[in-house]
């Protein structure tokens, strides 16, 4: 009698891009969410070409830029910590009303040639302050309105909007600068997106405020916080990786419109815009199939491959010759870029546990405070040895960390 063989196990379902959309409110809130990101992209494009057309020096953007750095290097992690105790829908509502404040404000003093560089700064600060508290409580509310087994494709999925509209943003920064209706059109559209963001959160349910949140002052959540992230090496790693290769690589963006107006031999308006385009839909492509990969034991080694591919289009970017190399270099920088910003929100996830997840996701984002405040120096050292040297160094910034970072990780 032949032996009949042992039934194989149920393989594991696989894993669906899109899994977390099934839910309503999670959809509803992921179409809002692109509402919120595509100004934010919008003003790195329409801020670094204004100006720099004002000042006509790289330092200028770096200066409008470094402001909203220091906004966030003090505000976030305070962020995160509203974000764990406060109305997270509450935290929306008010830092996306006061973005558009802002830019309504650059609209009607450029239209009336009273837009300077003080007054950028100012208003980037304030910007600052308000993504500080923007960013933690977009992803904590995401993770409220899913299960546990969704949680890291939902935060990959809320990613999906943020590498999008680095697509849309500057496609539509390009469009109306180059448009009769100009940088004032860009800052009134801008401000426009971040009203229908702000009201698209109406129909959601209310995120209920942690119980004993009375109980404790919110700096002492954000030193628990702190203390928490101490406790767990792994997790420390993981966010120091990325504030590290963000803060060092990200602001190639300081140097673009001198390279292009200095080196390539473009306009900055018309130049900076397909360079920024170009980058964000290469990034959003990579960024669909990570979404796949969020939830499994792939997503670690592909996060930590992502700065080298970033690296080497930061390489073939200061070597480009002509403006259409530049071009297909920004494609391998968005590559890079945007699988590891995505994947970097799912593998935090996958370490932390949900009280603590505003904390951790601020403290990760002081990647982007310290990016802002890294291009002041930035500008400097371009205006003194030329953008291609300065792309040269954070190249060879970001392949340092990432390799001493991620060897790290794969042997704890």
């Amino acid at each position: 009698m032949q032996q009949r063989l042992p039934a194989e196990p149920p393989s594991a379902p696989r894993p669906r891009t899109f899994a977390a959309l099934a839910l309503p409110s999670f959809r509803i809130m992921w179409a809002g969410t692109w509402a919120s990101y595509i100004p934010f992209f919008m003003a790195f494009t329409v801020n670094g070409v204004v100006a720099f057309e004002i000042a006509h020096v790289n330092r200028a953007v770096g200066t409008v830029i470094f402001s909203q750095g220091v906004a966030m290097a003090f505000l976030a992690p305070l962020g995160g910590a509203g974000a764990d105790r406060w109305p997270k829908r509450r935290l929306l509502v008010l830092s996306q009303s006061a973005a558009a404040g802002v830019f309504a404000v650059f609209a009607l003093l450029l239209a009336l040639g009273r837009l300077s560089i003080p007054a950028m700064a100012l208003g980037s600060f304030v910007i600052g302050v308000a993504v500080s508290f923007l960013g933690p409580a977009r992803t904590a509310y995401a993770v409220e309105l899913v299960g546990p087994e969704l949680r890291g494709n939902a935060v990959a999925l809320n990613q999906v909007p943020l590498t999008g509209s680095q697509v849309l943003g500057p496609a539509l920064a390009g469009l109306l600068l180059a448009s009769p209706l100009g940088a004032v059109g860009a800052y009134t559209l801008m401000s426009a997106f971040y009203v229908v963001a702000a009201l698209s959160l109406a129909p959601l349910p209310r995120s209920v405020a942690r119980p004993d949140a009375s109980e404790t002052h919110v700096i002492a959540d954000l030193l628990e916080g702190l203390r928490y992230l101490r406790g767990h090496r792994r997790l420390r790693l993981l966010v120091l990786f990325f504030v590290s290769v963000i803060m060092l690589g990200f602001s190639y963006g300081t140097v673009l419109p001198g390279l292009v107006s200095r080196e390539l031999g473009h306009s900055p308006t018309e130049g900076v815009p397909l360079l920024t385009f170009t980058s964000a839909l290469a990034g959003l492509s990579v960024a669909l199939v990570t979404a796949r990969v969020a939830d499994s034991r792939h997503a670690l080694p592909t996060f930590t491959v992502m700065p080298f591919v970033f690296a080497l289009g930061l390489l073939c970017l200061m070597s480009a010759p002509v403006y259409a190399a530049a071009v297909a270099a920004m494609a391998v920088v968005g590559l890079g870029f945007g699988g590891f910003q995505t994947l970097n929100a799912a593998v935090i996830v996958r370490e932390t546990e949900p009280a603590y997840l505003g904390r951790v996701f601020s403290l990760s984002m002081l990647a982007f405070a310290g990016n802002a405040l890294m291009s002041y120096p930035v500008g400097l050292l371009a205006d003194a040895v030329g953008e291609r040297a300065t792309l040269g160094v954070l190249c060879a910034a970001v392949v340092a960390v990432a390799g001493a970072i991620s060897l790290r990780l794969r042997t704890r």
